[in-house]
């Protein structure tokens, strides 16, 4: 594993940095007021690539690795956490259509979804199970050539405004996935307002009732969803809320930093120890997300659990990050348009998205630590 970056990857963080410096940060405090991404950064993120980034150039994408991938998202994260976030439920879309998905699916969806002229959305979560798979109560009745969908998605990001949701629904078969357009008839897609954070991600409720599906919109079989699937895409959402939280963090230190240096106030010790604090969590969480993004590269067997415990540390270390922050800058951080304010309620947001921290908490002490030595039951008089 390097623990630097190559030329190349230089290279494209700095391209990343300079379009979220130039076209994202400016807009960044609007969305969050408006609680909206507006159509013209939209398609300025399809001109130059960064809409369904890790698609295949065969496909219309720009065929990022994961590395480049988790560059991109710090630098949305930083600059916008409703932006980050379009980029990651969109991009779990396509890389699922891609992954998954028959030829038709692909020369029907990638070309839309790369370009841009169709927005992808991640339908999971449910008003009583939240992201728990296992809880889903959404229904996949068998009907001729169709299967036809009912229940209720809820917290669609970017659902206000897409053309395509993947929705999961429980067949006989089990867990299934399902390609499903706007327009079918039978879905209602209801905008949500008033969110605590990530203000401008334009969630959704979906409301399916007796929505047929044609056969042809599954993935991968019925019944195949599960683990295969949604152990995959949110691998991936966790992959990219683990990098925009990194941005949060280097957001939040940036911010800091220039403050207590205009302020005169770098010779506080404990102005210092929140400085300290915020440094090291960023450069820790940023190495393991680096980790979690090289195993999922290689489609390691630990890719997932890296992927969980990358999140899990990077989004609470955001949320501290930007508690600190708001603590340095006083009574200026409370203030509606400035950006700490807006940090401290998206870094919030990450502690939720794609499995709480109290979900990550759960399996990685159950299933995370496989890889740690023990010495025995040797006592401290005879080790």
């Amino acid at each position: 594993m390097r623990l630097t970056f190559t030329t190349e990857q230089r290279a494209l963080r700095a391209e990343f940095h300079a379009f979220a410096k130039s076209e994202v940060a400016p807009e960044a405090a609007r969305h969050d007021c408006e609680e909206r991404v507006g159509r013209a950064l939209i398609d300025r993120l399809a001109e130059v690539g960064f809409l369904a980034s890790l698609i295949s150039p065969a496909h219309g994408g720009r065929g990022l690795d994961h590395l480049g991938y988790g560059l991109l998202h710090e630098e949305m994260g930083r600059a916008c956490s409703s932006t980050r976030s379009l980029l990651t439920v969109h991009d779990m879309v396509a890389h699922t259509v891609e992954r998954w998905g028959d030829d038709t699916q692909r020369r029907t969806w990638l070309p839309r979804l790369t370009a841009g002229t169709a927005i992808g959305a991640f339908a999971l979560s449910e008003p009583d199970a939240g992201s728990d798979v296992a809880a889903l109560a959404t229904r996949a009745t068998a009907d001729g050539d169709a299967y036809r969908l009912d229940g209720t998605k809820c917290w669609i990001s970017f659902g206000a405004i897409a053309d395509v949701f993947l929705v999961f629904a429980r067949a006989d078969e089990g867990l299934t996935a399902f390609l499903v357009e706007r327009d079918t008839p039978g879905l209602e897609v209801v905008p949500l307002a008033g969110m605590l954070g990530t203000r401008g991600a334009m969630l959704a409720e979906l409301r399916l009732t007796g929505c047929r599906v044609p056969r042809a919109n599954l993935l991968a079989g019925p019944g195949r969803a599960h683990p295969f699937i949604v152990t995959e895409a949110l691998t991936l959402g966790r992959y990219s809320v683990a990098s925009g939280s990194i941005g949060i963090a280097g957001g939040c230190l940036a911010e800091s930093r220039d403050h207590v240096a205009e302020r005169g106030l770098m010779e506080h010790q404990l102005v210092q120890r929140l400085l300290t604090r915020m440094t090291v969590h960023y450069e820790a969480g940023r190495l393991l997300t680096f980790q979690a993004g090289e195993l999922i590269w290689e489609r390691h067997a630990d890719a997932s659990m890296a992927a969980i415990k990358a999140k899990y540390l990077a989004a609470t270390n955001a949320a501290e990050a930007a508690h600190d922050a708001v603590q340095v800058h006083g009574a200026a951080g409370c203030t509606p348009n400035h950006p700490v304010n807006r940090y401290y309620r998206d870094a919030k947001v990450m502690e939720i998205i794609e499995g709480s921290t109290e979900v990550c908490e759960g399996l990685i002490g159950r299933f995370g630590h496989a890889d740690v030595e023990s010495y025995g039951a040797a006592s401290p008089k005879t080790y």
